[in-house]
């Protein structure tokens, strides 16, 4: 494999782990430059699981990143929709508004989560990893990533009780429910 190849292979995954982690379109592309170039100076073609490895780097990065922003300002406050999914049909301007709404709600709510419970939540559920994966990219016990796995899901789930709980509220008092 040739490092254009190993590139096209996991560009992807490395800017789509950067720009959930980091909420932010520009540092996200900065950060998956600086992962390729540490790779790329690396011995990576005797590396055994070369995903977990360059994603064990990314996450690195993105954490480096986040300490060191967090001591200068806030975390981004707005959220853009990464990726939309190209499928045949033709989405209607209804579908596209709605798809942005509950991205930016969840973007929202991870933006929410601790460091480290929105880097397991983001492996877990963007990059689609397991958790044994996870584990190895972030050097810590399988046990700790499912406890950390569950803790963010219930403070999700308790964030989105409670937002729905508003809306219901607020459309009670409009009497348009």
């Amino acid at each position: 494999m040739t490092e254009r190849e190993l590139f096209n292979s996991y560009n992807k995954d490395v800017y789509r782990t950067c720009y959930y982690m980091l909420r932010n379109e520009q540092d996200a592309e900065d950060l998956c430059h600086d992962v390729f170039v540490t790779v790329f100076r690396q011995d990576w073609r005797s590396v055994e699981h070369i995903r977990a490895w360059i994603l064990r780097i990314t996450m690195n990065h993105c954490l480096n990143l986040l300490k060191k922003n967090q001591s200068k300002q806030k975390k981004q406050n707005q959220v853009q929709l990464f990726h939309e999914q190209t499928t045949g049909t033709v989405k209607t301007v209804d579908t596209i508004v709605m798809e942005r709404a509950v991205a930016e709600e969840w973007g929202e709510l991870l933006k929410q989560l601790p460091d480290k419970l929105m880097a397991v939540i983001t492996l877990r559920y963007i990059g689609e990893l397991t958790i044994k994966e996870i584990a190895e990219i972030l050097k810590i016990p399988v046990g700790t990533v499912k406890s950390r796995n569950n803790k963010a899901l219930k403070i999700l789930r308790k964030k989105l009780e409670h937002n729905h709980n508003i809306w219901l509220k607020g459309e009670n008092q409009y009497g348009t429910h």
